[in-house]
């Protein structure tokens, strides 16, 4: 597939096959994460707020980051921080580019982060960080969030991204087999799955607590489970879900149904699937 992501469900329907198989304390709030579609697409749909979702680019000849930056009315340095490029880097047609909708910076929240220590760290504002990420206040943030701190300034030190090292085969397919990712690794750190069925079960991947449930525009109805190691996964599209947040589940349970929610390519049936993103770890579908 092509840069036109994220797929979504209703449970009962049916969709053609898709064909290819699986190869291999202060408590922060969850939000679902700022899925990604093309900058074409999302402007069409005029039920969301494109000023407010994460596009992605993908590169034409001609193109400049320059050009990009100023399509997108971001500025050159916010195009290069999020895309960890310099002002030397070369870009060619078909190329990934992941867009902020404003000028600033993308943060991924981790263990003891706060909006005011968050704030400090980008030389930004607390009210602007909580109004443009529709937090309800402060504390309303969970490990694994996704912040855009507008008109945030990158940091002498950059804050790390840990990675925790994961046993071999530590979690299951999300979905029935045979088990089939219909993309492979994409923004962020996301492997799609379909067996062609819509309303199919979604089953945890690993033991954990339920962080938080609901919708998103783009990412439907989703789940996000925080496992002991320190991991976060985000299961998006969902039909429906049956589980609560901070509800202990098992690996293996059956968390919600494969659907077709949000926004997904194509739209309806045909686009049913799940998307599943993992935080702080390499994803283990990913090929």
């Amino acid at each position: 597939m092509d840069g036109n992501q994220y797929l979504s469900a209703e449970q009962g329907l049916n969709v053609g096959i898709l064909d290819l198989n699986i190869i291999e304390s202060s408590l922060l709030a969850p939000s679902a994460p700022p899925f990604l579609v093309q900058g074409r697409i999302l402007g069409a749909l005029g039920e969301f707020e494109p000023k407010k979702e994460i596009e992605e680019y993908l590169v034409e000849k001609g193109d400049t980051l320059s050009n990009i930056a100023s399509r997108f009315d971001i500025s050159l340095e916010t195009l290069l921080w999020v895309n960890d490029l310099s002002r030397n880097s070369l870009i060619s047609p078909g190329q990934k580019l992941i867009i902020l909708p404003v000028s600033g910076i993308l943060h991924i929240v981790k263990e003891g982060d706060t909006i005011s220590g968050v704030a400090q760290i980008y030389q930004a504002k607390v009210d602007e960080i909580v109004s443009f990420n529709d937090l309800s206040d402060q504390d309303d943030i969970f490990v694994g969030d996704f912040l855009i701190i507008p008109e945030g300034k990158m940091p002498k030190i950059v804050p790390r991204y840990v990675q925790v090292p994961l046993s071999q085969n530590p979690f299951i397919c999300p979905i029935p087999a045979p088990c089939r990712i219909t993309q492979g690794l994409h923004w962020f750190n996301a492997v799609d799955f379909s067996n062609g069925k819509c309303g199919e079960p979604v089953f945890a991947v690993g033991g954990g607590t339920v962080q938080r449930t609901g919708y998103g525009n783009i990412s439907g109805y989703y789940v996000r489970i925080l496992h002991p190691n320190g991991v976060v996964t985000f299961y998006g599209h969902l039909s429906k879900i049956i589980v609560n947040p901070e509800q202990k589940v098992f690996q293996g349970q059956i968390i919600g149904y494969v659907g077709y929610s949000g926004v997904t390519m194509p739209r309806g049936p045909a686009g049913c699937h799940l998307h599943l993103d993992v935080r702080f770890a390499r994803n283990p579908f990913a090929y």
